[in-house]
């Protein structure tokens, strides 16, 4: 059975649930947009049972994780998620842990893989390597990925930031059907998440991320130095197991194929048929045997 807890780590008093021995082999596991720590449910259930201390955080923004000063920019860029992973390890005291997630979950347990692989045990990654490449992110793709993109040209202009705003609830239950067309949840199951997106500073952290990453405001300053770092696009040496739905509505086509040149050490990759974007709540067993696959032994 989880538990809620609460820590302050760094500029957050971040709440989470725990699972499992407090002497078991720590794992970390970091949901993504627009979802929140219900995702790994049945995940964190299965590592528990398996002999892992689970920790699953309520990232900035969401539920009932807040920031600990209103002076704080409300930033969602990559590299404040990727700090703020840092310093709920540091507050956990967790030398280091297995790491997994997806979407912006993903990404944070990705640049801590790639820049601070000492932090890192093993590596399940969503879709792969998450880096954004923020110098090259105004170059066009496809006109078939272009259009799975839609929400976040919505968030770029004043209309999308109100229609968030006024309708998160509707909006993020369309994107669940969106990209997921193959998950037949029921309205009971969106409503377990759902309250999450009620935090205060929820709109501004997601309009913040959907604009940072295409160059189009100022990020936080205190970060700078880790975003001049991933213009590089490091490679991951930790062992990975990068997973694809294959029923994602929403990332490229082809989803993380291609994908190895960016890991250096041990790596596999796991297409989960008709699965959508959400992969741990779709597919709980196949996210938890790919962690347990990367978790130390011993």
């Amino acid at each position: 059975m989880s538990e809620l807890n609460r820590i302050e780590a760094g500029i957050l008093d971040v709440a989470y649930e725990e699972a499992g021995a407090p002497e078991g082999r720590p794992v970390i596991l970091l949901h993504g947009f627009p979802y929140d720590v219900r995702a790994y449910d049945e995940v964190s259930a299965r590592l528990a049972s398996s002999g892992c201390r689970v920790v699953v955080p309520y990232l900035r923004g969401y539920g009932p994780t807040r920031f600990l000063t209103a002076d704080t920019p409300r930033s969602g860029q990559q590299a404040v998620l990727a700090q703020d992973l840092l310093c709920l390890m540091d507050a956990l005291a967790m030398p280091s842990a297995t790491l997994a997630g997806y979407d912006w979950g993903g990404r944070a347990a990705c640049i801590v893989a790639a820049l601070w692989p000492e932090r890192v045990d093993g590596l399940v990654t969503g879709n792969g390597y998450n880096l954004q490449n923020i110098p090259r992110a105004l170059e066009p793709r496809s006109p078939e990925n272009e259009h799975r993109y839609w929400y976040q040209w919505y968030f770029h202009g004043e209309r999308g930031r109100r229609g968030l705003e006024e309708n998160r609830g509707a909006l993020c239950k369309l994107l669940w059907r969106l990209w997921s067309p193959n998950w037949d949840f029921d309205d009971s199951e969106y409503a377990r998440t759902a309250p999450s997106f009620d935090n205060p500073d929820f709109v501004d952290v997601v309009v913040h991320s959907y604009r940072h990453r295409y160059g189009l405001v100022l990020g936080d300053p205190a970060v700078a130095a880790i975003e001049e770092r991933l213009v590089a696009q490091p490679s991951i040496a930790v062992p990975t197991v990068a997973m694809d739905g294959d029923g994602d509505g929403v990332m490229s086509i082809g989803g993380c194929a291609g994908h190895e040149r960016h890991f250096t050490g041990p790596y596999e990759r796991k297409v989960i048929p008709l699965v959508g974007h959400n992969l741990p709540q779709e597919a709980p067993a196949a996210f938890a045997d790919a962690i347990l696959s990367v978790v130390p032994v011993g």
